[in-house]
């Protein structure tokens, strides 16, 4: 039986609980290298989550290579979209979800990042098209994004090498929660928390004569104002080169 030395323990707790750990707070959220275990970060964080619906019985499909096939074709490509910020901190798969973390210290940050959940959703149009070329299942997803502040710290034990960053606050559990909700109950795929909606439609409306107000319907979501939009929220060329025939 492994056993664990719980008076080492309570003296690594009572050591934890004594140090002084210095909080900053600013407005972006630094890179991993800048966390140490005497200090912690709180700032803007914007997340976004896309995760696959009715997961379960896709995946009690009898061919396991069907399946493999259809969750890394998703992941591979959503990865890549989300991946390519300088402003993401940490992104992961999660079951059959991808998310990741970005820092958001400007408005034109979450702006930018808006955009990442309009390519999720053109992806996934040219994704099922050749699902359905292949005859394999096609798949539909919800697309969650969420800004708040938010408190970043090192955790986990020092000096063992297993550590990470474990991020405090609401916009990290919403993203995760309103990707959920997305493409479910008449609800569009693209989900905004109220904090990313008002940023985005600001800043687009400063740079473009179009409102896109009209794209996103409010709906109320365990008491907050949430912002939905359906499957014509689309990067223009994109979904112009999959509607004739991606060639």
């Amino acid at each position: 039986m492994a056993n664990y030395d719980y008076k080492e323990g309570k003296k690594r707790v009572l050591e934890i609980l004594d140090n002084k750990i210095e909080i900053k707070k600013q407005d972006d959220i630094p890179d991993e290298k800048y966390f140490t275990f005497d200090n912690g970060f709180y700032g803007w964080v914007t997340a976004i989550f896309v995760d696959i619906r009715d997961s379960t019985t896709l995946f009690s499909e009898g061919d396991k290579e069907k399946m493999a096939k259809i969750i890394r074709s998703f992941t591979s490509e959503i990865i890549d979209i989300l991946n390519n910020d300088k402003n993401k901190r940490e992104i992961g798969i999660r079951g059959d979800c991808v998310y990741a973390i970005y820092t958001t210290p400007t408005p034109a940050d979450i702006y930018e990042l808006s955009f990442k959940t309009i390519y999720v959703n053109t992806y996934m149009k040219m994704l099922n098209k050749l699902l359905k070329q292949k005859k394999l299942p096609t798949i539909s997803v919800g697309i969650g994004m969420a800004t708040a502040q938010e408190l970043v710290v090192k955790a986990g034990r020092k000096h063992s090498g297993i550590n990470n960053q474990v991020w405090i606050g609401n916009a990290v559990t919403k993203a995760s929660k309103l990707s959920s909700i997305g493409n479910k109950n008449g609800l569009g795929p693209i989900v905004f928390s109220e904090a990313s909606y008002i940023n985005f439609v600001n800043e687009y409306n400063k740079k473009h004569s179009k409102d896109i107000k009209e794209h996103f319907t409010e709906y109320k979501y365990n008491n907050e104002k949430i912002y939905g939009s359906g499957n014509n929220l689309l990067i223009t060329d994109f979904n112009t080169w999959v509607e004739n025939g991606m060639k």
